[in-house]
């Protein structure tokens, strides 16, 4: 495959050695050149030769000497672009299966692409490469890259995700610890599946890949109303919680012992449904799942207590604000609400029950414009305050197609959309422009 050049940077590497827009890169140093991964890994090497095949058909090796990691300066065609690389795995916790139907097709996608763990952080369970795609991975060292494990029991694995190869995980984790690329993993939890004596197993087996391994994060499944004709599971409920945590704490001590890292880390709605408050910020140490639901309630509370110290004129303007979140969040936020909030500021916290996807789901990421407004029709405040974590990643819509736009036509108060740090949200409470 030759990939064309759109346009040659004139200060960079490649354009001082001859290569020119119009251009087709056929290989680097002899190698085929797939995709963006190939791209970035073959051009950070030294000794560049690179096949060329100029717009008038002739083809030319050229060479040239540039410094390690150095870019050439090149904007290549669509062609190099990852196609994403779909799930082929029938979990039988799958949110996507759980979707409401008739939404938009973005949403129906399921992706499992070993590429995009490296560049974005997605979690892959590895079941849809070919020997050669393996090998491709292992050659690249991807590293770090994000890994669904959910349980080491190979019987087991093979049964939550709905196909004989769940069952090769332990061999690909041997092999790409022996390349030596490093893994943070998931084990999305399901109530008698793969807890209990299943979540030591996993644990302990996860923990032989010593340095190999840098986090484990517990996730509780996510179950919407949407469950006809799927596996019936249910939800965890605070008891079940609870000995998640205590089962999470005691491997933390040892492996803090043992390896100077808690390595395990439950999500934050485990500490929800238990209703615990979250650890302490050390405890998370550098977050490394934060972006997984991991620690997000702690390092908001830290930044929302450093915007406060902070602040010199902490004395808001008499005026009132609702916070509407979701239901799992809601006792957290009061509590920073009366432990922060500057004076003078007379706030409510509203929980958007979920009845889009079901009363299960109690997260503020998934909250439609459909709830929110129909919850919020009559509400008698000044502001309301929204996360904007309920938008699509380009900021205009919500998840069931309700644009901003109408999402404010529809509230009976000014919308303020917040970011996700706990300082841009005490700025909203306190009134401070953005």
């Amino acid at each position: 495959m030759a990939h064309r050049i759109v346009e040659a940077d004139r200060e960079g590497t490649a354009y001082r050695h001859g290569l020119r827009a119009g251009d087709e890169i056929i290989s680097i140093g002899g190698e085929n050149v797939l995709d963006e991964i190939d791209y970035q890994a073959l051009t950070a090497e030294r000794h560049m030769d690179i096949l060329v095949r100029h717009p008038d058909g002739k083809e030319e090796h050229i060479c040239f000497e540039k410094e390690d990691w150095e870019p050439l300066g090149l904007r290549m065609d669509e062609s190099m672009l990852c196609k994403p690389m779909l799930c082929a795995n029938h979990c039988v916790f799958c949110f996507v299966d759980q979707m409401r139907p008739f939404l938009r097709d973005t949403l129906y996608v399921r992706d499992d692409d070993w590429r995009m763990s490296l560049m974005m952080g997605n979690y892959i369970t590895l079941t849809n490469l070919s020997e050669r795609e393996f090998a491709r991975l292992l050659k690249r060292r991807p590293s770090p890259i994000y890994i669904s494990v959910h349980a080491t029991d190979m019987a087991l694995r093979a049964k939550l995700m709905g196909t004989k190869r769940a069952a090769m995980l332990m061999d690909q984790l041997h092999r790409i610890a022996d390349a030596g690329i490093r893994f943070h993993s998931q084990v999305v939890l399901v109530p008698g599946w793969n807890d209990g004596d299943q979540l030591e197993k996993t644990l302990f087996d996860l923990a032989a890949f010593g340095e190999h391994v840098l986090s484990v994060a517990l996730v509780p499944v996510g179950l919407t109303r949407f469950r006809e004709g799927l596996p019936d599971l249910r939800p965890y409920t605070r008891d079940e919680a609870c000995r998640v945590i205590a089962q999470a704490e005691s491997w933390q001590k040892r492996f803090l012992k043992e390896r100077g890292t808690r390595l395990v880390f439950p999500a934050d709605e485990f500490y929800c449904i238990a209703q615990l408050p979250v650890p302490p910020d050390e405890a998370y140490e550098d977050y490394p799942q934060i972006e997984n639901g991991v620690g997000m309630l702690r390092r908001f509370e830290e930044e929302m207590a450093i915007a406060r110290r902070l602040d010199d004129h902490p004395v808001g303007e008499k005026r009132r604000i609702l916070v509407a979140c979701g239901v799992s969040v809601a006792p957290s936020m009061r509590r920073w609400l009366e432990k922060y909030a500057p004076s003078g500021v007379d706030w409510t916290v509203q929980p958007i029950v979920n009845r889009f996807f079901g009363e299960t789901v109690t997260v503020s990421g998934l909250l439609t414009g459909e709830d929110i407004t129909e919850q919020l029709k009559d509400a008698d405040t000044d502001e309301i305050l929204l996360n904007a974590g309920v938008l699509r990643q380009e900021g205009d819509m919500l998840l069931d197609n309700m644009t901003v736009a109408e999402l404010r036509s529809r509230l009976p108060a000014k919308l303020t959309l917040v970011g996700a740090g706990g300082d841009e949200f005490y700025d909203a409470v306190k009134g401070s422009p953005a």
